[in-house]
């Protein structure tokens, strides 16, 4: 598969390591980041054309990812 956009590593470049950190210390943030993911993934498949959906379906995954990744970014904040 081409490269995927969004990324965790990619979107939070400067807490390489607290990602791996939490994602293996602490359940809750796995769950979230696993989840950001999996989305991230199907997003990318249905923008790049591999997958259908219908456009409010996609905005709504891309509201999903967002709030997913806020969450995150809230959780490596108060890590730093």
């Amino acid at each position: 598969m081409s490269h995927v956009p969004h990324e965790l590593t990619e979107e939070f470049p400067d807490f390489t390591k607290q990602l791996h950190d939490l994602k293996i210390g602490n359940a809750h943030f796995a769950n979230l980041a696993d989840r950001y993911h999996e989305l991230n993934r199907t997003i990318h498949r249905i923008e790049t054309k591999i997958e259908a959906a219908e456009h409010s379906v996609l905005e709504t995954m891309k509201k999903q990812r967002l709030s997913l990744k806020d969450q995150i970014s809230a959780m490596l904040e108060r890590r730093s």
